[in-house]
């Protein structure tokens, strides 16, 4: 037997509906994969949606959309204009058969014979009480009225099993999650698990955007949001959105990195969703006719003058004489947290309407890694992210104590955070030699990161010489591992990040850069650093959940 793992979850209306309940009702450590295939000697089989509930046990979901009935004889379903016979219970039975026969039978599955169950979800369908099949009881489905309490429904499916069997724990979930990911298979699974993961995150990810539609009547917003939380897509997407709606729109951040980011995502979109700028914020002002100014790196005393005051109002003077054609109907800003208070009078100046245009700002306040503060003269409706969409479970766990507020981790699995005790003195190094034996597992270059939150590691100084753009065009690179510091990759991620502690000491953004450089790895972390300076900064429970003490 062989089981094929799920792609990309691509679900129709009917399975979405079902899929956000299950989201938004499961637990943290509960899990669910959408389009579970799996292989017996009889035939193909896919289930909708394996669903694994901690203290409980392990449901197949078959979803039936659309009108849907029972006319005495068999199920039938309209699919296409036309109604079609179905057997919703006997795919449901047959597949969960098939998936469990699979899972028991791989060798590092210990829990021996679990409550597993097989539930039918009709997310259109109205059933009434009395309903029964001699195969099918009425607790089996799950109507558009049970959708609410689905959950718990499934819950109770499996506690009420009079059979003498263990209910599934957070190791069985764990296993259940490593036998979905096949066995016996060659070294690039690392690659395999982390482009599974990144298709389930995207998904997710793209689930979030519903908060743009509840937003669409509103011009000023500010959404809040831990890492992971998928906040950069929703920037991207309502600025996508309202430039297909015709709107003249600017989509600016601070960060060079992430302006390239951007910037590439947005060239791919068609001409009409096209923002009318895309890119960095002081760029916007050389584009208006501001001087480019000194090398921002050198971080002098004149060079912080220039950008964070001088610049600025000089941006909000040549805002205020552009003309109509010139201007924008709406502002997206990314991290917004980068930004300082004397940076928010030139966009709202370049607004056709600086009252009533539009402002939908972006942040997390626990990124706010540069000595500067600074928030919209304006009021904003609030909307807060709280689920971590985008690392792995034990990621996010990581670094959860750094988050101010809590997050639900629906994200993937994947390996345990590795924490590399050295000195500062020392870390670099060890970065290297970690970098060196992910290769070696099978990672590719253009998988893996390594960042620092002190000094610049060499490689990144050398490619830095042929200026920003060749720098991050390095990025991009599939050839090459990408070096860069937790400063110019704030909302940049990669599936596999070496995260080198090198601070020499203490200071008022230490805690935010290494939030920020623990948050940057989708699938894998290494840390390379001083335990006693991760205690320090990210205080004890950030140490024991890095360290093991």
């Amino acid at each position: 037997m062989s089981i094929t793992p799920n792609e990309s979850p691509r679900l129709n209306a009917s399975e979405r509906s079902t899929y956000s309940a299950l989201i938004d009702q499961l637990e943290a450590g509960d899990l669910v994969v959408p389009g579970q295939r799996v292989t017996d000697h009889l035939k193909d089989h896919e289930v909708d949606f394996v669903v694994g509930i901690e203290g409980a046990g392990i449901v197949c979901i078959e979803v039936k959309g659309g009108e849907v009935w029972h006319d005495g004889e068999g199920w039938r379903q309209i699919r296409g204009g036309r109604e079609c016979k179905i057997e919703p219970v006997r795919q449901a039975r047959d597949a969960c058969y098939a998936l469990r026969s699979f899972v028991e039978n791989d060798p590092r599955w210990s829990q021996g014979r679990l409550r597993w169950d097989h539930v039918i979800v009709l997310p259109n369908t109205e059933l009434p009480d009395d309903f029964g099949l001699p195969e099918c009881p009425r607790w089996k489905v799950i109507d558009r009225n049970d959708l609410p309490d689905l959950v718990a429904r499934l819950r109770e499916v499996l506690i009420r099993q009079e059979l003498d069997r263990p209910l599934l724990t957070r190791d069985g979930i764990d296993q259940l999650a490593t036998a979905f990911s096949g066995r016996g298979l060659p070294q690039r699974d690392v690659v395999a698990r982390a482009l599974a993961n990144e298709d389930a995150a995207d998904s997710l990810t793209e689930h979030q955007a519903v908060i743009l539609d509840a937003i669409r009547l509103l011009n000023r917003v500010e959404v809040r949001g831990g890492a992971g939380s998928g906040k950069t897509f929703l920037a991207m997407e309502q600025a996508r959105r309202l430039a297909q709606r015709g709107q003249r729109v600017a989509l600016v951040c601070y960060s060079h990195g992430l302006a390239s980011y951007l910037e590439r995502i947005a060239a791919t979109w068609p001409r009409r969703q096209q923002p009318a700028y895309v890119g960095e914020f002081h760029a916007l002002g050389v584009q208006w006719g501001a001087p480019e100014g000194p090398d921002e790196a050198l971080r002098t005393e004149e060079t912080v003058q220039f950008w964070e005051h001088d610049l600025p109002l000089q941006m909000a003077d040549l805002a205020a004489q552009l003309e109509p054609g010139h201007r924008f109907d709406a502002v997206v800003v990314d991290e917004a947290q980068d930004f300082a208070d004397a940076w928010w009078d030139p966009l709202l100046a370049a607004l056709r309407d600086p009252v009533e245009g539009g402002l939908y700002v972006f942040s997390d306040e626990g990124q706010r890694v540069f000595n500067r503060h600074g928030s919209p003269p304006v009021s904003l409706v609030p909307l807060i992210l709280d689920h971590n969409l985008r690392n792995t479970r034990q990621i996010a766990n990581a670094f959860q104590p750094l988050v101010d507020h809590p997050m639900r981790f629906l994200g993937g699995e994947g390996p345990a955070v590795t924490f590399i005790a050295c000195t500062r003195e020392k870390a670099m190094d060890v970065g290297d030699d970690q970098i060196d034996l992910l290769l070696d597992q099978g990672w590719r270059p253009e998988d893996l990161a390594l960042l620092t939150t002190g000094s610049r590691h060499p490689e990144q100084s050398e490619r830095q010489r042929d200026g920003h753009q060749a720098y991050w065009d390095s990025f991009w690179d599939t050839d090459q591992v990408f070096y860069g510091h937790v400063l110019g990759f704030k909302g940049l991620e990669r599936r596999c990040v070496v995260l080198v502690v090198n601070d020499s000491s203490k200071f008022e953004r230490s805690r935010e850069r290494l939030y920020v450089g623990l948050s940057r790895a989708r699938d894998q972390l290494v840390v390379c650093g001083d335990p006693e300076f991760i205690r320090e900064v990210g205080g004890p429970d950030l140490a024991r959940r890095l360290t093991g003490g």
